[in-house]
């Protein structure tokens, strides 16, 4: 039952989309524009570079807080904060109320890192940058971020359980960004430098 609330209380913060309700506010639905997904990246394409830092602090503050909230309310729950960082990542992806039709996750992502490791929150923060500067796709963060923390959590020797949560999480956001990649070889990915300078 505690795991079981744990789970919740990601979930439940996960699934606040800003992105959807900052788009709302300005008139549309973000998911019928820019590259249809209701996340931090397409934030920036449709509204500019500014509301979309704001969305991904927002999304990145949402799982942040989840996992600190599960291991402050169950600090005898060795995997509470993970279950409630993975579970806001699905939240974000699979918001009930939008008909599971949520953000891809990364920022969220990023979140639960910093959470449960803020050296390597750090380490991949600077790498994130320089791949997305130099590809102008942060699709390509993306999967190298969900592919390489998994990789770190075993060279760690951390326990199983959390590497095989965390690995779900990976798991999914690399299905979810499958349409991106097709996109980026037949060069219809929007890339970064596409988007509103405001």
């Amino acid at each position: 039952m505690r795991y079981i609330l744990c789970f919740l209380i990601g979930y439940i913060l996960g699934t606040v989309n800003y992105a959807y309700i900052i788009g709302k506010m300005q008139g549309f639905d973000i998911r019928t524009k820019g590259s249809t997904n209701a996340g931090a990246s397409n934030a920036t394409i449709t509204m500019g570079w500014k509301i979309g830092v704001i969305v991904g602090l927002c999304d990145i503050l949402k799982a942040f807080i989840s996992v600190i909230i599960a291991k402050f309310i169950f600090p005898e729950l060795e995997f509470a904060g993970v279950i409630a960082g993975v579970s806001c990542i699905l939240g974000h992806i699979f918001p009930f109320y939008l008909k599971f039709r949520g953000g891809k996750g990364f920022a969220s992502y990023l979140g639960m890192i910093l959470a449960m490791d803020w050296r390597f929150f750090l380490i991949i923060g600077v790498s994130i940058i320089i791949i997305t500067v130099v590809t102008d796709y942060i699709a390509l963060a993306t999967l190298t971020t969900v592919v390489v923390y998994p990789l770190y959590l075993i060279s760690t020797k951390i326990e199983i359980i959390v590497l095989l949560i965390v690995t779900v999480a990976s798991i999914v956001m690399i299905f979810k960004h499958i349409s991106n990649i097709k996109k980026i070889i037949s060069g219809q990915e929007i890339g970064l430098r596409s988007s509103k300078a405001k």
